[in-house]
């Protein structure tokens, strides 16, 4: 019983495979299968009709229905919705209704009498490309130095927009590691410059759709450079600082964007993830990222905007994890770390469902099997409605995502739809049951020839249908017995081949298919052909310079066949010259030079077969007596005669030879109606020739002259000959080289080589280029093109082979007609992945890939090869989860299996496989999972000794990063080691999985050990780790030690206990990370250094005076990225306890080292002689030059006595354009004399300490809004100052266009 049911299931299994690979004649009964549909996201132009697709085959054929919105489209109460002949298209006009009214969901249905199909849910909405908001933007006024951000914020559009920024002439705005685009669109500086301020930088975006772009209002940036307004002031006014705030200095790099030190970001299966940095900083700091878990996938990663963005193509789960991005200039760096995680819309395990062609009475299964993350949900349908609610069936029984068909009946024909969908999205698939009662049929051609070579392979086709699956047998000529033994091997698509074939396997083959319904017949021929042989080879040859030599090439081939014989050159063509006479057999080099040396190959080709054979010849120098030899003379008395339309008779007299035969004439023509003094090689004839007949071509002014060659070199050329002339003609020939390929996936680019001039017959040349599509057109599309040499055809359907013809015309009328060349539109990606793709393990860390291949309409393009994707998911053990890169197998060729290497023992990996052409990567194949077996684990991660007393330590560890399987236990070996580094005996303990620390009794004090530890698997012990560590020296513990063993201690030594015997259980806590905590003091500080062996990055120094009470808080100083710090708060003469913090993610304190006790030592107080400090010296000038000041006013007023008339006028009225110096804001006055304008005679100075204004060019005393004023490229000002008053300024100042004063600017960032 147990043997029927194992036979059963193989059976069902043998019959799915096999309905799996059916396909139905369209001439049978079948449900309907949909053929064409729009995107599930289908986003519209609103300018043209809305075509929603909906295709779908059948027998009978489907009628088509629609829902809007989950109800009921009926189409004909819509006048602008037509639905189009044939197929369940709809069609909407919107040159009479708003294309935003049809912006629904809609699903297509399609159905017959056998069943329902469903297309997806179509969403569709129409493209938007939103106005930009009106808004005020104020001009940025920047110090230079410093970072600036130019938001662009574009209006949302359908789908987003394309942001680009330009100037005000549509010149692209140029970007660098300076200055570059973020992703949302804003323009970003590290640092500005000078050359950066303008007023015209515009934010543009582009919607793709409606092919429109929209402009943000122009935005003005102003740089001002304060250090050279501030070095020139100072220069002027006694180095005094007129400005408090500090210039942009040079300074490490900050972040602009992300914010934090770290972020997060979630990118769906198969998207593209992008993740950007974008730091300040001065000098502009370089960004770089790397993967913290691994390496980034170099063939899918690309770097753009300077390396501030990282982009990573077709994501997969493998590309989770941490990713750092560092800005870095040389003033330090800084770390960004943005978590990625990869989620997954549903995607096919093992391929959508696939059809199934049943007979009565047979049983098979429906798989539907998909994955995702979440985990997706499956729920099944029939005929569009919900299973559940579907009528009764007792031969289908459902069960998750497989349905189970037992003893199906006729008319069980039925549709099924399968729906797996998450969060993220849904896939839905329509797989057809067909229960039918065919006979058999054989869908090969009957009467079909094949024609073999002998000893070659021959693979004769039976292709057939029929439910149930017929089975297949041949027979030959008198059919005495089916062929199933050697040399015949029957293959399960009805292919019978014969490994070897041989003359007595030619005849009449019988393909017999045959079920329970009936027997179909079909007759082909096998033709065993005689292989092509060379019987006679060429030989090798020396042959003197002026010999001839002839090559045999006898062959034998088949008689049925053709032959051709070709000779080949240096496996080049031969040379067209013709010394080189080719007969039927042999190849024959008259009056031999010596470029005719080489290697000879003849080649005889059939339609089946090809032979060759090569050899060599060498060219020798001919013996010749020592005699003088020149070239030659030249030729002379040219004649023309026999003068026809196209041909004309050149005869000449040869000059003087020199000794040295001539050996051939070399015949040039100019063309003086087209290319007037240039001469042109025409042909060449042999030096025994004087007279030769020259073809010509219409519409050329022909002269001809000669020249003569011997072995010496050209003779000069001949004089000219007269001049003839031909008339023009329509061309003689075609073009050459005519192809056809695709630039793009719908077009096709027909090229040629275009006719010279010589070859154009006469004027007006111009091409007359056909195409039609091969096979589907009959009728030639036409184009005439001139000036060019080729011709794009647009609208072409996706990689499809045509036929091509390129005609020359002229004037005169149209050349021959042309050959037909083939070619091929454009390539498109492949949209179809391997199928039966599967693996087979060969040890732990090998495995080999096996699929079917993609059928070659499916690839749309000439097929490259394929890659293999895979990538470790986690490792089996649920402790050590370890994500790896995508790794990428990428061959040529159309192969069906690939080896994997280098796996990782006792993981989970993942893979697909993908077709590629000329265009890229087709869909990949449903991914696949395999588990590799254990092997031996790798080293433990860290061995730490810790509480290391005088006869004990405590050694604990982290299990190992690679465990490579489950771990069954430690091995612990250690062994003493003296002054002298020599090693002791060795003791050894076996230690259970779940320890990770030992504390070891009974060992020698003030003694350094050894310890090595390894994991263990059932595959064996792993790679040991290994440490050192002293035992601790105690006086009064060895003084102690020493009476105890005097007065005869015999308690048996324990050398393990599983626990620290001085921590408490309650006490115990994961193994301290820190070791080797010090302390160093110096003159700059004290110097903390110390090892850390855990993951974390950042830490904190806490410290606090020894003594403190307990209320007091203890002092912390931030450390990131390295493990020492100088800290220099620290008082002489105290004590302080030290101890170091390593912090978690949130910043809570994770590990905290033992407490460290440092002692600083005082320094005696350093005496400061404030003589030498600069303060008290800049000081002490001011005054100085304060008093100095006063004492020439003084000695002014005395010798002036009295009022001047300045000081008559100041007195009567105040001057409005007088302002007197204001010592608590550092602005100063101006004098301006209206009436005179005459110079103060001498140094005076009137009594309230203004100063009266003269017209020299030097002056300083006013330092005004002076037109005539300007900066030097160093920041200094020169010029002449003018006298407008502050009041004016304050009046006018808004109206002026005058450039402001540099006073004043310099006041507004004071």
């Amino acid at each position: 019983m147990m043997e029927r049911r194992m036979d059963a299931a193989l059976l069902v299994v043998f019959l799915v495979h096999l309905a799996t690979t059916l396909e139905v004649p369209l001439d049978l009964p079948q449900p309907p299968t949909i053929t064409h549909q729009s995107p599930k996201d289908y986003i519209i132009d609103p300018r043209e009709n809305i075509v929603i697709h909906c295709e779908a085959k059948g027998k009978p054929h489907p009628s088509f229905s629609w829902t809007r919105n989950g109800t009921h489209f009926d189409i004909d109460e819509d006048p602008n919705v037509t639905l189009k002949p044939h197929t369940g298209t709809l069609v909407v006009d919107i040159s009479r209704a708003k294309a935003a009214h049809y912006e629904c969901v809609y699903q297509c249905t399609a159905r017959n009498k056998h069943g329902t199909a469903v297309s997806n849910n179509i969403v569709v909405q129409q493209s938007r490309s939103p106005l930009w908001s009106k808004e005020t933007i104020k001009p940025f006024v920047i110090q230079e130095g410093v970072s600036l951000v130019l938001p662009c914020r574009p209006p949302a559009g359908l789908p987003p927009p394309i942001i680009f920024w330009m100037d005000d002439n549509f010149q692209r705005l140029p970007q660098s590691s300076r200055v570059s685009q973020s992703l949302n669109g804003d323009l970003y500086f590290s640092s500005v410059l000078r050359e950066d301020s303008r007023n015209d930088y515009i934010c543009y975006a582009r919607f793709p759709y409606t092919q429109t772009i929209q402009q943000k209002q122009p935005i003005t940036v102003t740089v001002l450079n304060l250090d050279a307004i501030n070095d020139t002031m100072a220069a002027f006014y006694n180095d005094t600082d007129l400005f408090s705030e500090d210039p942009a200095d040079e300074r490490k790099p900050t972040f602009l964007i992300p914010s934090g030190p770290s972020s997060s970001k979630m990118v769906l299966r198969g998207q593209v993830l992008e993740m950007e940095c974008i730091a300040e900083g001065l000098p502009t700091p370089d960004i770089s990222w790397a993967k913290v878990s691994g390496d980034l996938p170099a063939k899918r990663t690309s770097f753009l905007h300077y390396q501030k963005t990282l982009r990573i193509v077709d994501a997969s789960e493998s590309d989770a994890g941490d990713y750092r991005c560092t800005a870095r200039n040389r003033l330090g760096s800084v770390h960004h770390t943005i978590r990625v995680t990869v989620k997954a819309a549903p995607y096919w395990i093992s391929g959508a469902p696939r059809n199934l062609v049943l007979a009565p009475g047979e049983s098979s299964v429906l798989t539907c099997r998909a994955s995702g993350t979440p985990k997706p949900s499956v729920s099944w349908s029939m005929n569009g409605v919900p299973i559940e609610n579907s009528p009764k069936d007792l031969s289908r029984k459902v069960e998750d995502d497989t349905i189970i068909f037992t003893d199906v009946q006729t008319g069980s024909s039925a549709v099924y739809q399968c729906n797996v969908s998450n969060d993220f999205g849904y896939l839905l698939s329509n797989t057809f049951v067909n229960v039918l009662s065919e006979p058999p049929r054989v869908l090969t051609q009957a009467n079909k020839v094949y024609q073999i070579i002998k000893n070659h392979q021959a693979l004769i086709d039976c292709a057939s249908f029929g439910s149930p699956i017929p089975k297949i047998t041949w027979f030959k000529d008198s059919r005495s017995s089916t062929l199933d033994g050697d040399p015949y091997i029957l293959h399960d698509n009805g292919t019978l081949e014969i490994h070897a074939a041989q003359a007595h396997n030619s005849g009449k083959y019988t393909c017999v298919a045959r079920n329970i319904l009936g027997i179909y017949e079909n007759h082909v021929y096998l033709e065993v052909k005689e292989p092509t042989r060379i019987l006679k080879q060429p030989e090798y040859k020396v042959v003197q310079m002026g010999r001839s030599v002839v090559f045999e090439c006898k062959v034998k081939h088949d008689p049925s066949l053709i032959p051709t014989m070709t000779w080949l050159k240096d496996d080049g063509e031969l040379p067209d010259d013709e010394r080189l006479i080719i007969d039927s057999d042999s190849l024959t080099i008259i009056d031999v030079t010596e470029s005719d040396a080489g290697v000879y190959t003849c080649i005889m080709n059939t339609t089946l077969d090809d032979d060759s054979a090569s050899a060599e010849l060498t060219v020798v120098e001919a013996k010749t007596p020592a005699v003088v030899y020149e070239r030659p003379d030249a030729p002379t008395d040219l004649e023309l005669t026999d003068h026809k339309k196209r041909s004309v008779q050149l005869t000449w007299i040869p000059g003087d030879e020199h000794n040295s035969p001539i050996q051939k004439f070399l015949i040039q023509y100019e063309d003086s109606l087209h290319h007037r003094g240039h001469w042109h090689n025409l042909t060449e004839v042999p030096g025994t020739r004087t007279t030769v007949h020259l073809k010509l071509s219409p519409y050329i002014h022909y002269t001809f002259r000669v020249l003569a060659l011997n072995a010496v070199d050209f003779s000069r050329p001949s004089f000219p000959s007269r001049m003839i002339k031909t008339e023009p003609a329509a061309p003689d020939e075609n073009p050459t080289g005519v192809q056809g390929f695709g630039t793009e996936h719908d077009n096709l680019v027909i090229s040629w080589k275009p006719l010279s001039g010589l070859q154009s017959n006469g004027p007006g040349l111009h091409y007359k280029v056909m195409w039609r599509q091969k096979v589907v057109d009959r009728d030639w599309t036409a184009v005439t093109v001139a000036n060019n040499s080729k011709f794009v055809v647009s609208g072409t359907p996706t990689f499809v082979p045509y036929e091509l013809k390129v005609q020359a015309v002229n004037d005169h009328g149209a050349g021959p007609e042309p050959a037909i060349a083939h070619g091929y539109s454009g390539e498109d990606l492949p949209v179809a992945a391997p199928e039966n793709v599967q693996a087979v393990l060969v040890n732990s860390t090998l495995a080999e890939v096996h699929w079917d291949p993609v059928p070659s309409k499916l690839i749309r393009g000439h097929l490259k090869g394929y890659k293999v994707y895979y990538w470790r998911e986690h490792s089996l053990h649920k402790h050590n989860p370890h994500l790896m890169e995508n790794q990428i197998l990428t061959f040529s060729g159309n192969h069906t299996h690939r080896m994997l290497p280098g796996l990782h023992p006792f993981s989970r990996y993942s893979f697909n496989v993908r077709v590629y052409n000329g265009k890229g990567e087709g869909p990949p194949s449903p991914t696949q999972r395999f588990d590799t077996p254990e092997g031996v684990p790798g080293a433990p991660t860290s061995l730490v000794v810790t509480n290391p007393n005088l006869d004990s330590l405590t050694l604990e560890w982290s299990p190992p990063h690679d465990r490579n399987g489950r771990i069954t236990g430690y091995t612990l070996k250690y062994q003493p080691v003296n002054n002298s580094n020599e090693l002791g005996p060795v003791e050894e303990l076996a230690l259970p999985a779940n320890e990770t620390s030992v504390t070891l009794l009974n060992l020698k004090y003030s003694t350094r050990y050894k310890f090595y530890l390894n994991a263990k698997t059932v595959r064996g012990a792993g790679l040991a780790i290994s440490q050192e560590a002293v035992t601790i020296v105690d006086e009064a513990l060895i003084s102690q030690h020493d009476v105890d063993v005097g007065a005869g201690n015999t308690q048996t030594p324990h050398p393990i206990a599983r626990s620290p015997p001085r921590r408490p259980p309650h006490e115990a806590r994961p193994v301290n990370p820190f070791g080797n905590v010090s302390s160093l003091s110096g003159e700059d500080g004290t110097l903390i250094s110390w090892e850390y062996w855990g993951p974390e990055q950042n830490f904190y120094v806490e410290y606090i005076v020894k003594n403190s009470e307990g209320e007091e808080e203890w002092e912390k100083e931030l450390v990131n990225g390295t493990q020492n710090v100088m800290l220099k708060g620290l008082k002489g003469g105290l004590s302080y306890r030290v101890r170091l913090v390593a912090k978690g993610r949130h910043d809570q304190p994770l590990h905290l080292s033992e407490e460290l006790l440092v002692s600083v030592p005082a320094v005696a107080s350093r005496q400061v002689d404030i003589a030498t400090q600069g303060w008290f010296i800049g000081l002490m000038c001011a005054i100085a030059l304060l008093i100095l000041i006063l004492l020439i006013i003084c000695f002014i007023q005395r010798n002036k006595g009295g009022k001047y008339p300045v000081k008559e006028k100041e007195d009567a009225h105040t001057d409005p354009e007088f302002q007197p110096m204001k010592d608590d804001d550092c602005t100063f006055g101006e004098y301006s004399d209206n009436e005179d304008h005459k110079p103060l005679k001498g140094s005076r100075t009137p009594s309230n300490g203004t100063v009266k204004r003269d017209d020299s060019d030097d002056s300083l005393v006013d330092y005004g809004e002076g037109g005539d004023g300007q900066f030097n490229e160093d920041g200094s000002f020169i010029g002449q100052y003018s006298g407008k008053s502050a009041i004016r300024e304050t009046a006018e100042g808004h109206e002026s266009s005058e450039a402001p004063s540099p006073i004043n600017a310099m006041n507004s960032f004071v």
